[in-house]
């Protein structure tokens, strides 16, 4: 049953995160959290969201506050780094801060960038690394077709894990995943199933070859099993840039998971320089405890009363919708 709205804005906090290193564009990461029955549970769709995408991320909180996850089937998850698009130079400081973790996610396609640059900070990811390490690469659909496989070309050199949502359409990952077939690099989808209005249509299309399965943008843990389940892919559980309450909700997913053969994109608390928490959810040996957070530091990282006024205002809204749905 949905909670009443005064339930929701009787704990309801809004913070502001600063992050170590820029990322999407953003130098601060905002995030509305409150305390359902089962714990603390975060509502943070980023903030060009519209208000019908939005809702399904309070969808998400609301469930991971006010339901009992499903059975966890193990006790930590592993977990790969992120690494934003920033210059080769400093791949070693932003690796650092996760500590030891065998997988690292290179953000790839930024926009004012170009191929030479991605090459550089893979470049810089296998030297950290070493031959063992595994790197995975995100474009987010930052290429067209004929880019994206001139970019595989250029980057399979360093042994690459698989690419992350390569191209924006359904059909340019289906020609791509075509065009590189005998290169033998996987393609996951992230955006297209995330965004889209049906998850699992890149699934059918044959266009993919593992799902990013992301929590809040699909609206609860319940959701994202059913459509891995249905998908028949693997999936790597990933964050959306949350605050450690947010991760622990992918942790929860990613526990409930039957099979889990990739290390997970849950590990991204380390990119933020403040969080909800001073016990945060930072990787230990490459992986993360599966357990809930309880803020301890809302006041040192409130966001300004305007800022709170606009996100009590957002809540109320999706409120609207996801009871209207």
């Amino acid at each position: 049953m949905l909670p009443d709205l005064d339930d929701l804005l009787a704990t309801a906090r809004v913070v502001s995160l600063p992050l170590a290193a820029r990322f999407r564009g953003i130098t601060e990461r905002e995030a509305m959290v409150f305390e359902g029955p089962q714990g603390w549970t975060e509502f943070s769709p980023f903030v060009e969201y519209d208000d019908a995408e939005a809702a399904t991320w309070l969808a998400a909180a609301i469930d991971f506050g006010w339901t009992a996850p499903p059975p966890a089937l193990r006790s930590s998850i592993p977990v790969n780094a992120t690494l934003p698009a920033v210059d080769a130079a400093q791949v070693g400081s932003v690796l650092d801060r996760f500590g030891p973790c065998r997988t690292v996610k290179v953000k790839v396609a930024e926009r004012g960038q170009v191929l030479a640059d991605d090459v550089a900070r893979i470049a810089a990811t296998r030297a950290y690394l070493g031959p063992e390490g595994r790197i995975r690469i995100d474009a987010n659909a930052g290429w067209n077709v004929d880019e994206a496989e001139h970019a595989v070309h250029a980057l399979a050199r360093f042994d690459i894990e698989y690419v992350e949502q390569p191209c924006a359409s359904i059909d340019e990952l289906a020609e791509l995943r075509e065009r590189i077939a005998y290169m033998g690099i996987p393609i996951a989808a992230d955006e297209s199933v995330r965004k889209a209005a049906d998850p699992l249509a890149v699934a059918r299309a044959g266009a993919a070859d593992l799902l990013i399965i992301k929590a809040q943008p699909l609206g609860g843990i319940a959701a994202a099993l059913a459509i891995v389940a249905e998908s028949g892919l693997p999936a790597v559980v990933s964050s959306a840039l949350d605050s450690s309450i947010g991760i622990s909700m992918g942790l929860h997913l990613a526990a409930a998971l039957p099979d889990l053969e990739y290390d997970c994109g849950l590990a991204t608390a380390a990119l933020l320089s403040a969080d909800v928490t001073d016990e945060p959810l930072l990787p230990l040996d490459g992986r993360l405890d599966v357990r809930r957070v309880v803020p301890t530091t809302l006041a040192l990282n409130a966001a300004t009363p305007d800022r709170t006024a606009w996100w009590i205002e957002r809540l109320e809204r999706c409120y609207g919708l996801v009871e209207a749905r």
